[in-house]
């Protein structure tokens, strides 16, 4: 059989997979293996990704400010066009979530109050007396995903990383300081330390390797694309409802992009859409606002993998000699993942985490573990 050694072997090339490649290219031989015919086919594919800062667990906040000067200005021959394009987010609060609203203006960073009215000059659709109060985060941006993806992987093979497409993880086995990842062409990828950043598939990929899972819940989230005629939305702000789960935001500058929010336990699979969701996804965002949907333009659905606690796992594994967590980024993957990974090409190689340390305990995989 035929050995392909390296230095480390990532296993899924989604965002989290190809960053942590990125990162880890310039100083280290570096293999990256996905099961599908492309890279980032399953959740980052379908991801309609947006930078907010007041979005997510405290440690999950941290990780987004620390990737923001990277998505702001990537390296050179990164991307050749900018990954970021400003548009605020606003969130709405009918009377009963007035206090919701209250302890995000105080807890929040970056968020202005607005009166109803000022909500209803920035989307005049909003149906009057919905918001009784709403706040805005005017530096929020939408993100290129593909861009941004395509980035890390361009920087992972400038540096000499090699991708290999179609290649599921089969069997990992660890004799005399090695991995042996034998994939489902059977080829066989060596290394000292492998890295999970599976998705979904984290606890299966575990399983293989035998690591304790760590009861990761992969949940379908569904978007939907509508004509929000005679609306102009070019301009509108992402739009956040406090009172329930849904949002939206302006797609390819005449369209709107929306979701129920929804959060269904699945199976690790090619997520499909339901058409519960969709219909509940219309039924939602048209209580706030006065947009007639005569029809669906476009649907579809994907994983976001959550964690017990609901923030990410990255770190090596406790007592298992070179395995290593990059998993459970629930919706978070994307805005983060220019710092988690370069955090995870720190801890990997052994450098100073710098002023990502005061997180490290709440990423640590071990944490489950402890009661």
């Amino acid at each position: 059989m035929d050995i392909k050694g390296f230095d480390i072997i990532v296993i899924g090339a989604g965002i989290a997979g190809a960053s942590a490649a990125a990162f880890l290219a310039p100083h280290r031989r570096v293999a990256l293996l996905e099961a599908e015919e492309m890279a980032g086919y399953h959740t980052t594919g379908r991801s309609a990704a947006t930078w907010v800062l007041n979005y997510g667990p405290a440690s999950v906040r941290v990780l987004t400010g620390a990737s923001r000067a990277f998505l702001e200005n990537p390296p050179p021959g990164f991307t050749d066009h900018s990954l970021l394009r400003q548009r605020s987010a606003m969130f709405l609060a009918p009377e009963a979530q007035l206090p919701t609203l209250a302890t995000l203006l105080a807890e929040g960073q970056g968020l202005r109050e607005l009166s109803p009215a000022q909500a209803c000059a920035l989307v005049p659709a909003l149906r009057p007396g919905y918001a009784a109060g709403a706040a805005i985060e005017d530096e929020a941006f939408d993100i290129d995903v593909a861009a941004l993806h395509q980035g890390f992987l361009r920087q992972f093979r400038r540096h000499g990383g090699e991708i290999a497409l179609r290649h599921r993880a089969g069997r990992l086995d660890f004799r005399a300081g090695q991995w042996d990842v034998t994939t489902s062409t059977g080829a066989l990828f060596r290394a000292p330390i492998v890295i999970n950043a599976a998705g979904a598939w984290g606890d299966a990929v575990a399983a293989l390797a035998g690591v304790p899972p760590i009861r990761l819940v992969p949940r379908r989230r569904t978007g939907v694309i509508i004509d929000p005629g005679p609306w102009s939305v070019a301009d509108w702000p992402f739009i956040d409802d406090l009172a329930g789960p849904w949002y939206c935001r302006p797609e390819a500058r005449t369209r709107l992009m929306l979701s129920p929010a929804d959060e269904t336990p699945s199976r690790p699979c090619d997520a499909q859409p339901d058409e519960l969701d969709i219909a509940v996804a219309v039924d939602r965002m048209g209580r706030a606002l006065d947009i007639q949907v005569s029809r669906v333009e476009r649907s579809w659905a994907g994983l976001r993998s959550f964690t017990p606690d609901g923030t990410l796992a990255v770190g090596f594994e406790p007592g298992v000699e070179g395995f290593f967590w990059c998993v459970g980024q629930g919706g978070y993957g994307i805005q983060t993942s220019p710092a988690v990974g370069g955090l995870v090409a720190d801890l990997v190689l052994g450098r100073d985490v710098a002023a990502l340390a005061p997180v490290i305990p709440a990423l640590d995989p071990h944490r489950y573990r402890r009661t």
